[in-house]
């Protein structure tokens, strides 16, 4: 056969399987079924929310809640004496004093804040915590008038900066937060177990500690305010978990969001996602939420008996809101009702200022009725507002004498050393295990990590055959998962075909990219008598919902929903793939697998250009090696596996403050089973060739050998039994 002439063909043949509106509707399967299982979660928590009729009821209800929520966060950190705290500045100002402080939040994390204090008084005050924005950091203007104004007012504010922000960004600074930075500081902590929210709380809860060290400091008095837009999360998490917070503030979290329909429909109570949906803000959907029930409103709820202010940067539809009539009926078991109050601002997100009350962080008219309350609960007398802004200079607190002295270090340093430490002890674990145990131990906390993997027989949709290229001979299929995913593959038979063997192919970029950047191989293979067989899974080729897979896209939405309902993307693709995989083997009498990327690479001097700014970078898309390595840990009858275009291993993206690596590539708490290193070498003796891996970063890594001649690999192993 004229391997040539058909590889030059194959560049042209057009791989799809399914019409447009088939593929519409394929693509809308899934989204459907991502929304049928959230309305599950939502009927589920009603239908539980429903036998809760007394103070007994709701507590057996929330404490099981709360204790998913806090194994949710990540590995719990033994800190029993007060913080090391250093104050490196004291600015003496009218009726106030701003104290530049560090304190140790865990070994080799410190935390730079800005403590506004009050005139000394005779009796010891109370504290206010502001948890900032994902905007901006704590020297940013709503956050001074705010520590100014209550400090004036006889109150201790403590303003720290975030994970990331201010004195503690490792990344290039720019005139606001690179939002995409978060994500990325969240995707890091996931791959080792931890959490970007667990580590926000502990930053909380450690900020208490150092202000409890203070004589001045009323311990019955300390208040936690969440800012809007990713600060009240944090907050309403640490004062659900943190007892010692009195007063919690929380800015859009439990109820309706900026997005949510205003006004909410008469039906709210049946129709309202009291679960959410996902995206890249990780502190907002919490992974394992809707399985494990701490859904957002139980958080929030779980405040009581604690004073809580109920708080919307715009308006507020109180009539309807199906979350705040939870809340007073839990307020009501405890006979504390005063204990409840709320404050809200005007308009809707797509408005503009005035009518729409947009701020950084919590804005004056968010203000006046947090005002009222506090001056009801705690007796702060009701302030004048008042602007006494400050350069950021004046409020810096890690002086270069003190950097040195604390030997300050990137925070995905401190990620690394973790990660590392999780992965030697997981290694050494596997390590002790014979093969065969080895491999069961692996496939088990591999399903753990992933969720369901166990495939089922897959229904056929419709195949259709031709026309012949070169002789080659040309099959398309549409195939459905019991889980009501489509998957579509074309499979290349060779014309003189055995019945020898067969490749299953996968990649993000599916079978037209194959067929675009592997055709010569392809055709090597097929002069071998092994067939082709191309796929595209769930959410790849041509069942991607759209080509934005970046931090912000479609795909990031998606897969966090999984991760929220117990599930991931990459489980769906394992378990269509070892469907796949089994289907295969009824016609062929050996199965390899070859999993690929064909994402360009970063050159190797990138440097990460600002959001906004500059070309984006590529991301990585590791899943289909990954996929091929992980469908022959659980399918023996898989002969051989090719891992082009893979991660050197997830630990792999803590080397560097960035990664770049879509949402739905990522394995949580991988670290602490193994790394895909571990995975290869589970699989021997079926051989394996990894090829073309890159780094964190999407580069090529400069160590590889030259690229193998898959066909000729594939053609020595394919039929080779282990």
């Amino acid at each position: 056969m004229p391997m040539s002439s058909f590889a030059r063909a194959a560049r042209s043949i057009d791989a799809d399987v399914l019409s447009v509106p088939e593929r519409t509707r394929a693509i809308a399967a899934i989204r459907a079924d991502l929304a049928r299982r959230q309305e599950e979660a939502n009927r589920r928590d009603a239908a539980l929310w429903a036998r809760v009729s007394n103070r007994d009821e709701w507590e057996a209800f929330s404490r099981p809640s709360l204790t998913a929520l806090r194994r949710s966060l990540g590995a719990p950190v033994a800190d029993s004496a007060p913080p090391e705290t250093h104050v490196t500045r004291v600015t003496e100002a009218e009726g106030y004093a701003i104290e530049n402080l560090i304190y140790e939040s865990r070994s080799g994390v410190s935390v730079t804040a800005n403590l506004y204090c009050p005139t000394p008084g005779a009796r010891p005050a109370p504290a206010i915590v502001i948890v900032h924005s994902h905007h901006n950091a704590k020297d940013q203007g709503e956050l001074q008038d705010m520590g100014v104004t209550w400090a004036r007012g006889g109150c201790h504010v403590l303003v720290m900066d975030q994970l990331g922000y201010g004195e503690r960004r490792y990344h290039t600074p720019g005139p606001r937060q690179d939002y995409r930075f978060r994500y990325m500081t969240a995707a890091q902590l996931h791959v080792i177990g931890e959490s970007l929210m667990g580590w926000m709380v502990h930053d909380i809860r450690r900020g208490i500690d150092m202000l409890l060290t203070r004589d001045a400091v009323d311990p019955g008095a300390i208040i936690l305010m969440g800012a809007v837009a990713g600060g009240g999360d944090p907050a309403a998490v640490a004062a659900a978990l943190d007892e010692r917070v009195s007063c919690a503030i929380p800015f859009n979290f439990g109820g309706p969001q900026p997005e949510t329909q205003y006004p909410l429909p008469e039906d709210a109570e049946a129709t309202f996602n009291y679960m959410g949906h996902g995206s890249w803000e990780s502190t907002r959907n919490l992974r394992l939420s809707a399985r494990d029930g701490f859904l957002p409103w139980t958080i929030v709820a779980s405040i009581a008996p604690r004073r809580l202010i109920y708080a919307h940067e715009f308006a507020w539809d109180r009539e309807h809101d199906p979350v705040w009539n939870r809340l007073r009926r839990v307020y009501g078991f405890y006979d504390a009702e005063d204990r409840l109050s709320y404050t809200h601002g005007a308009g809707v997100l797509t408005g503009s200022p005035p009518e729409a009350t947009h701020c950084n962080q919590v804005g004056v008219a968010h203000r006046r009725m947090i005002h009222e309350a506090l001056n009801r609960w705690y007796g702060i007398a009701m302030p004048d507002e008042t602007q006494q802004r400050r350069d950021e200079a004046e409020l810096t607190c890690l002086t270069d004498e003190m950097r040195d002295r604390l030997r300050a270090r990137p925070a995905y340093e401190v990620f690394g050393r973790l990660g590392r430490e999780r992965l030697a002890a997981a290694r050494a674990g596997l390590a002790a295990l014979t093969p065969a145990r080895r491999v069961a131990r692996l496939q088990r906390d591999w399903t753990t990590l992933l969720g369901d993997t166990e495939p089922s027989d897959l229904l056929n949709l419709q195949a259709a055959d031709g026309p012949d290229v070169d002789g080659v001979r040309i099959r398309r299929e549409a195939m459905r998962t019991p889980h009501s995913a489509q998957l579509t593959t074309l499979t290349l038979t060779p014309p003189e075909s055995t019945g020898r063997a067969v490749v299953l192919c996968v990649a993000q970029q599916g079978k037209q990219g194959f067929l675009a950047h592997r055709a010569d191989e392809i055709a090597d293979l097929l002069a071998r008598d092994i067939a082709v067989c191309l796929a595209d899974l769930p959410m790849t080729g041509e069942l991607q919902p759209n080509a934005d897979r970046t931090w912000r896209g479609a795909t990031t939405s998606m897969s966090a929903t999984e991760w929220m309902l117990g599930g991931s993307l990459l489980g769906t693709k394992l378990r269509a793939m070892r469907g796949l995989a089994r289907h295969l083997r009824a016609t062929w009498a050996s199965v390899g697998v070859w999993g690929d990327s064909f994402s360009p690479r970063n050159p190797p001097e990138w440097v990460e250009p600002l959001i906004g700014e500059g070309a984006e970078p590529h991301l990585s898309e590791p899943a289909g090696g990954l996929l091929a390595a992980l469908a022959a840990l659980y399918e023996p009858h898989v002969r051989c596996v090719v891992a082009r275009g893979m991660l050197t291993g997830y630990a792999a993206l803590l080397d560097h403050a960035h990664c770049h690596i879509p949402h739905d590539a990522l394995v949580p708490g991988v670290l602490t089973a193994g790394d895909i290193p571990d995975l290869v070498e589970a699989l021997h003796p079926r051989p394996t060739l990894v090829d073309r891996s890159v780094d964190g970063r999407n580069r090529a890594v400069a160590t590889q050998a030259p690229d193998a001649d898959i066909a000729a690999w594939v053609d020595a192993h394919v039929g080779r039994r282990s």
